[in-house]
C-alpha cells in the first residue's frame, strides 16, 4: 500500500503530528511520501522559480502514485497545500483518509475525503478495506 502524505509543517505542533503520523504509517509497513522528508527548502533557493515548479511537480507524481492520501486536518482553513493535494486526489479518484485534528471542518474536506478518524485511530485503520466514517463535529 502506497500512502501520501498531506500535512501542513510550519509550526511545532504540526510538526509533532507529522512526525507521529510518519513513524505510524511507516511502523505499520505502508510505502510512504512525506513530503516534509523529501522537501530542499533555504531562503536562497525557495526565491528561484524552478524550486518552486520542481516541488509541485515532485508533490503531484507522488499524489499519482499513491493508492491513498492521508490528509492531517486542522480544522477550518487549515493550509492552502494541503487543501490543494486533497483536492487533487479527490478529483483524481485517490481516497483521502482525513485525520482530523481540529475542532472543526470545512465541508470541502469532510464531504470529499472518504473517512474521518483521528491520530489514534491512524493507528489501526484498515486501508485495505477503507471504512467510510463520516465527520461528525461543528462544520462550515
Amino acid at each position: 500500500m502506497k500512502i501520501y502524505l498531506a500535512s501542513p509543517f510550519f509550526n511545532e505542533k504540526e510538526l509533532e503530528n507529522v512526525k507521529i503520523a510518519e513513524k505510524i504509517l511507516t511502523e505499520r509497513g505502508f510505502s510512504l511520501f512525506s513530503p516534509r522528508l523529501n522537501e530542499v527548502r533555504t531562503d536562497e533557493i525557495t526565491q528561484q522559480y524552478w524550486w518552486s515548479k520542481e516541488t509541485f511537480m515532485n508533490d503531484k507524481k507522488f499524489i499519482d502514485w499513491a493508492d491513498v492520501v492521508v490528509m492531517l486536518y486542522y480544522g477550518g482553513y487549515s493550509d492552502s497545500g494541503t487543501a490543494w493535494e486533497c483536492g487533487y486526489a479527490y478529483g483524481t479518484n485517490t481516497p483521502v483518509v482525513v485525520v482530523q485534528l481540529g475542532e472543526d471542518s470545512n465541508l470541502m474536506v469532510h464531504e470529499g475525503c472518504h473517512s474521518n478518524i483521528t491520530l489514534e485511530e491512524l493507528k489501526t485503520y484498515d486501508f485495505e478495506m477503507l471504512p467510510a466514517k463520516p465527520y461528525k463535529g461543528k462544520m462550515f
